[in-house]
């Protein structure tokens, strides 16, 4: 039977797609180190979890479209330790970040408007784009700029009547990249220029590393009318399961028209909300050190990679992952060989190949995302199992076309 168009044009997310071949190593005995995914192995704060064990309500009824009254009011002490100036009623809860960008795109957007987005991207925003029918229109950065924000000028001439935002995502994934302030200036004034809106995901906004100051888009009045903030608890407490996520914007307009997709879907979910308003109370010497603990992770996995002979990578300045280039044709056909091939002492890895976070058909085939979320002596097992497993791949492979 046809299944819709639209469904036909979304990908298989290739974060998730090898997950087969991962569960068939491990029923054959193997043990996977899991880098394509952003699932931390930090513990999530006790006093999240103890406030699940504690809920005490003996129905767990719907709640506000908006999200729960009780988070939402405590959120701006969060955003104020920042600096940054946001009211309760300029903010909604919503399932996990990719609900707030599913939201953003279907209240900014029409059918066939466009968003111009830095790629490589984070790869299931594809998807929420097709979801809205929207088009995504890529300008490149390169691993070898460190996947800076490209020029300007590059943003400008994407920009077309059907244009209806820019995207950008500040710590990024997959990249690492940190935007500085003059970036975001830049891509705000031509926002404003065009009449367009500005939309930042902040969700690694804690994860900046080698003294970087983390500029949020919400530090900037003059623009806020035109800007949609992206935000998360997910990775911030290693709580990744429980989907509470938020859309800020100080545009009414904004607010109410989300709320009318926020009205259709009900309600967030009530439990995790009451495990999300828990994790704002975490003492900040948990971030610190969460944060500490990344950049020592990404100081080890990008030294280790830069001796792999063939293996090129930028040093990521925040969130937790890096973009690698490897010396393979393919790097999907060669995470596949990984884990249904491929073992050293019992172990291999998970790598998530990075062609589908690239709009640009051809870029990105021989590069793979690596999450640096496992401890640093799991990571000095990846390393070793991705130096034997590029060695033995490439031998397999030249001794294919022999």
């Amino acid at each position: 039977m046809k299944m819709s168009n639209r469904i036909s044009a979304f990908q298989c997310s290739p974060i998730r797609r090898l997950s087969p071949y991962a569960r068939d190593a491990q029923n054959r005995g193997i043990k996977v180190f899991y880098l394509n995914i952003g699932q931390p192995d930090i513990n999530t704060p006790p006093q999240v979890l103890e406030a699940v064990r504690n809920y005490d309500q003996t129905i767990i009824a719907y709640g506000n479209s908006e999200g729960r009254e009780d988070l939402r009011k405590a959120l701006p002490d969060y955003y104020a330790k920042y600096g940054l100036d946001v009211r309760s009623d300029e903010l909604l809860i919503t399932t996990g970040g990719s609900e707030a960008l599913q939201f953003a795109f279907m209240t900014l957007c029409d059918p066939y408007d466009e968003i111009i987005i830095p790629e490589p991207y984070y790869t299931n925003v594809s998807s929420f784009a097709h979801s809205a029918m929207v088009n995504l229109v890529p300008v490149t950065s390169k691993i070898e700029d460190g996947f800076s924000l490209p020029d300007i000028s590059e943003f400008e001439k994407r920009i077309t009547r059907k244009t209806g935002a820019i995207l950008v995502c500040s710590p990024n994934n997959p990249t690492g990249y940190v935007y500085t302030r003059e970036e975001l200036l830049q891509l705000l004034n031509l926002a404003k220029k065009y009449d367009i809106f500005l939309i930042v995901d902040e969700v690694y906004r804690e994860f900046c590393y080698d003294g970087e100051e983390f500029t949020s888009v919400l530090a900037f009045p003059e623009f806020a009318d035109r800007v949609v903030c992206i935000d998360s608890f997910s990775k911030r407490y290693s709580m990744c399961g429980s989907r509470i996520g938020a859309l800020v914007s100080k545009n009414p307009e904004v607010l109410a028209n989300v709320l009318k997709l926020a009205q259709a879907r009900l309600c967030p979910p009530e439990i995790e909300q009451v495990a999300a308003r828990a994790a704002l109370d975490t003492d900040d010497l948990y971030l610190k050190e969460v944060k500490a603990e990344y950049e020592k992770r990404r100081d080890f996995i990008v030294a280790g990679l830069q001796k792999i002979e063939g293996v090129v990578c930028s040093v990521p300045k925040g969130a937790f992952y890096l973009v690698a280039e490897l010396p393979v044709d393919n790097a999907e056909d060669f995470a596949i060989f990984m884990l249904k091939d491929f073992s050293l002492d019992g172990k291999t890895v998970m790598v998530a190949p990075c062609e589908d976070f690239y709009e640009t058909e051809g870029l990105g085939r021989k590069q793979v995302r690596i999450a640096y979320v496992l401890n640093t002596e799991d990571l000095a097992e990846s390393l070793k199992c991705i130096e034997a497993g590029l060695k033995a791949y490439r031998e397999k492979v030249l001794g294919e076309l022999l």
